[in-house]
């Protein structure tokens, strides 16, 4: 740039108007230099600027050769910091201020740079216009070198109290070993430590063991991890001697253990921080930090790594406590509960429990089956209040106590009163659900009770899943101290085929969504999982304590009565219609025509749905409970339909002769006029209507059965 370039460049600055106006003395050059001070007198009207020695020297401008033109003291400046100064100036001239400050760089001769500052005042006449600027000028640089060096340090060490405050948070959340080490190695892991690499041992029976890599890490190498804590290893050296060992060469380090020299060229870190994990005294392991760009630890860096192995030492130390509480308090739960189920006659029992995943949930649910007389099993599942090792220990009690009133021979509103009795005159204020059901597989009979608990599912042998009404009384122990023991009886019956099924509500009760819910995806999986028992357990355990993720204990029990599918030259099937079921009734009609299809006895099939749907309206109209539909076919020489509608009245029916107007009474007649011959058994405590339909038999057909009852 010539010199009448840089005249007109120095004159577009807003303070090209000055003319010099002198004054004032020369102050020695001694002073000057202590005094890096000025002050000025920017006359806007007149465009002079009066600008002390102590100022010019700031400037780097010889006051002897300074010739009053801003320019001269611009000419200096780089275009951009020119600029900015310029924008500085005009902005506070023309947007009204009485004031600006700024900071801009001035380079000096020795080629040094130096920030100077300006901090004036505008001076307006009484109609807003600018016509003077008074202040001062002065070095900064140590001022703004200062500042940066602060900025530089407080990033530091507030980068330091994120990664301790990151750790901190991510560990006190921590329960389990397993859960320190997911913190560690998980998303976000190492950004936490500000690390690039890490790996955790622990020690175990006087040997290392690696429990977590993650990122850059020595252990990782072949042979280099899990082992012998005598080996002249890093980690293992620094767990044996308590210190701590801040590696900032690799060649050094090769040096000092020389088992690591082959595998120095698969090392892509460059610094490692050494670190051993004490606490109360003891030492559990060692933390390994790995870095790809540090070369040096200052004496922050140091403290801040000790600090993040004192995080870990500590939530370690938690974590190996909780583990051993909660392993000790598991196995006391587990001997608690039967050691194995045992194999029933005509069924299949399945039996699952699941342990709460967080804290020390442990708790009070349980399950059992008890052997009776005469081919029958009591089947329980219940839930003593609390997650805890008393809740535990009261099931335990509980359970031997109800199985022994069981055995005993006592019905099941007996057993739960007395077990109800035994709770309460525990030292204790817990209280119990349960629902407890004898089964007889040989007639499928079901007498349940309930006490405060969730009733049983009923999977139907065409994957039907119905919910029957038991009646329920209050939680056992509760009851007691409310003198009322009642807990009402409800009779079910389980068909070949079908499958019972008893939980606790850590498999329904699902986070945020109501229990009917929770219930209603129990039934949808019942339905749709496979027909055997054990499979059937499986199914739900994997789609139910997967989903849901259960916070609570669960206990499940699924019992399937033998299917009686008779033979492929006489096939059998059976059907339970509940009472409080309205679609059942249509449900078993579509039922026989679909089998009699399959069967190729098609035929027929008018008259058996007939025929089914009014022995079972008479069962669901004139009876209290359900019916137990039957439809087999006859072996050769004959093939027929044989069809039976089992239910518990006593009473027989009776044929009777309807009016014109009748609404009722035909049911005898017509099943005389379709079935080839029909009949009534007694069936342990009801009876059942039985009827054949097709070709007669080759013999004398047997007269129609006649009693007494409902036609």
């Amino acid at each position: 740039m010539t010199d009448d370039e840089r005249r007109q460049d120095a004159e577009a600055s807003p303070l090209r108007r000055i003319d010099r106006k002198t004054n004032g003395e020369i102050r020695p050059t001694e002073r000057l230099a202590m005094n890096r001070t000025g002050s000025f007198d920017w006359d806007l009207d007149a465009r002079t600027l009066d600008i002390d020695e102590a100022g010019l020297m700031v400037f780097g401008v010889d006051p002897a050769t300074f010739d009053a033109r801003p320019g001269t003291l611009l000419e200096h400046l780089e275009p951009a910091e020119r600029a900015r100064l310029d924008v500085t100036i005009d902005e506070a001239i023309t947007g009204g201020s009485n004031s600006y400050s700024v900071h801009f760089r001035v380079p000096l001769d020795d080629g040094t740079i130096q920030w100077t500052h300006v901090q004036a005042r505008i001076l307006r006449s009484k109609d807003g216009r600018a016509h003077r600027i008074v202040g001062v000028v002065r070095d900064a640089t140590a001022e703004v070198t200062h500042s940066a060096f602060v900025l530089d340090l407080e990033k530091r060490r507030q980068r330091q109290t994120n990664i301790v405050e990151r750790t901190t948070s991510a560990m006190s959340r921590a329960v389990t070993v397993d859960d320190v080490t997911a913190a560690l190695t998980g998303p976000g892991g190492l950004a936490r430590l500000g690390a690039d690499g890490l790996a955790l041992g622990l020690v175990e029976n006087s040997a290392l063991n690696i429990v977590a890599l993650s990122g850059e890490s020595l252990e990782v190498l072949d042979g280099l991890g899990s082992g012998d804590l005598d080996r002249d290893l890093p980690l293992a050296d620094t767990i044996r001697s308590g210190r701590p060992r801040f590696i900032t060469s690799l060649a050094a380090l090769a040096r000092r253990y020389p088992e690591l020299e082959p595998h120095l060229g698969k090392l892509r870190f460059r610094a490692a921080a050494y670190l051993p994990l004490v606490a109360q005294a003891r030492s559990l392991g060692g933390l390994a930090l790995f870095y790809r760009e540090r070369t040096v630890f200052n004496a922050d860096e140091r403290i801040l790594c000790l600090g993040l192995a004192a995080i870990v030492a500590q939530s370690l130390q938690r974590a190996m406590l909780f583990d051993e509480e909660r392993e000790f308090a598991t196995q006391l739960q587990s001997a608690m509960l039967p050691p194995r189920i045992q194999d029933v006659e005509g069924g299949e029992i399945a039996v699952r429990y699941h342990a709460a995943w967080s804290g020390r949930q442990v708790g009070g649910d349980w399950y059992d089956v008890i052997t009776l007389p005469n081919n029958r099993y009591g089947l329980v599942v219940g839930d003593v209040q609390g997650h805890d090792t008393h809740a535990a220990a009261i099931m335990g009690q509980l359970r031997i106590a109800l199985r022994a009133y069981a055995a005993e021979g006592h019905p099941p509103a007996t057993v739960l009163a007395r077990a109800s009795r035994f709770l309460a005159e525990l030292d204790t204020d817990r209280f119990a659900t349960c629902t407890y059901a004898q089964v007889d597989l040989a007639s499928g009979a079901v007498r349940v009770v309930r006490a405060g608990h969730l009733g049983p599912l009923i999977r139907h042998t065409d994957g039907r899943v119905g919910s029957p009404q038991v009646r329920g009384g209050l939680p056992l122990g509760i009851s007691t101290d409310l003198h009322d023991e009642e807990y009402p009886e409800t009779r079910l019956d389980l068909v070949p085929g079908e499958t019972f099924v008893l939980y606790t509500d850590g498999l329904v009760e699902e986070p945020g969504a109501d229990l009917d819910t929770g219930v209603d995806a129990l039934r949808n999986e019942v339905s749709a999982g496979p027909a055997g028992a054990e499979a059937l357990a499986d199914h739900l355990s994997e789609r139910l304590w997967e989903r849901w993720g259960s916070g609570d204990d669960v206990a499940l029990l699924v019992l399937r009565r033998s299917p009686d599918v008779g033979s492929t030259h006489a096939p059998r099937l059976h059907q339970y219609i509940h009472q409080a079921d309205p679609e059942g009734l249509s449900d078993a009609r579509a039922i026989v025509r679909e089998a009699l299809a399959d069967w190729h006895l098609a035929e027929f099939a008018d008259d058996a749905e007939l025929v089914t749907g009014e022995l079972l309206v008479n069962v669901l109209l004139h009876t209290e409970g359900g019916a137990v539909l039957t439809l087999e076919v006859l072996p050769e020489p004959v093939r027929r339909i044989r069809l039976s509608v089992q239910d518990r009245s006593s009473a027989w029916p009776r044929r009777r002769t309807p009016g014109e107007t009748s609404t009722s009474g035909r049911g005898l007649l017509l099943l005389d006029a379709v079935a080839t011959r029909w009949g009534i058994e007694p069936r342990g405590e009801g009876k059942a209507v039985w009827c054949e339909i097709g070709p007669p038999p080759p013999a004398a057909t047997t007269p129609p059965s006649t009693a007494n009852g409902q036609g």
